[in-house]
């Protein structure tokens, strides 16, 4: 049975009732968390650049990116592709920021050790994530994108995404999909909405 002349609610007292032609709720929501303040941490992931053998392009370009939403980065650190080191920068960058990224190590090398590690600690799955990386990089490349593990999650009140190391893919994940919604992400992890 199709309904016309309304919508049905998701949860009482959560979305009321719409009229045809009103605004859709999302951008309600999206508008009432447009002003929430943004924090976010970065987690580099990489023996090569620690190594000189390549220099970091993420930092930069995650600032720029971060910048362009009006957020702020808090923080961001170096670590090798290590089980501890990666544990220890992800739980100090939970402590600073709403937002935690961590770029690389979510291929399937041996070395590829973040998604396991902040799988974890996460509280709850945020699978569309990952599934809408791999969809647009599957768009843009191909098959190849069923070797990215790229993942997000909540830890607690806090939001942490794992993205591949390129610097391609950390824009694609943070001006296609996280930035854009992080606000509205925020909100509803935090029961914030009206």
């Amino acid at each position: 049975m199709v309904t016309t002349s309304w919508s049905l609610t998701l949860k009482e007292g959560f979305l009321s009732k719409l009229e045809m032609g009103d605004e859709l709720s999302i951008e309600r929501h999206r508008r009432y968390a447009a002003e929430i303040p943004v924090s976010v941490c970065l987690v580099v992931t990489s023996d090569k650049i620690l190594s000189g053998i390549y220099s970091d392009e993420v930092t930069s370009l995650v600032a720029r990116l971060v910048a362009k939403y009006g957020c702020e980065l808090k923080n961001h650190t170096l670590v090798p592709n290590s089980r501890d080191a990666i544990a220890s920068a992800v739980a100090d960058s939970l402590r600073k920021c709403d937002v935690v990224v961590v770029s690389g190590g979510t291929g399937l090398g041996p070395k590829d050790l973040s998604v396991e590690v902040v799988r974890e600690i996460c509280s709850k799955d945020i699978p569309g994530f990952g599934e809408l990386f791999r969809y647009i990089t599957f768009q843009t490349h191909g098959a190849v994108a069923l070797a990215s593990r790229a993942m997000a999650c909540a830890v607690g009140d806090r939001l942490v995404f794992v993205t591949p190391g390129s610097p391609n893919a950390v824009e694609l994940a943070l001006d296609r999909l996280v930035l854009p919604e992080v606000r509205h992400l925020i909100a509803e992890l935090r029961g914030l909405r009206h």
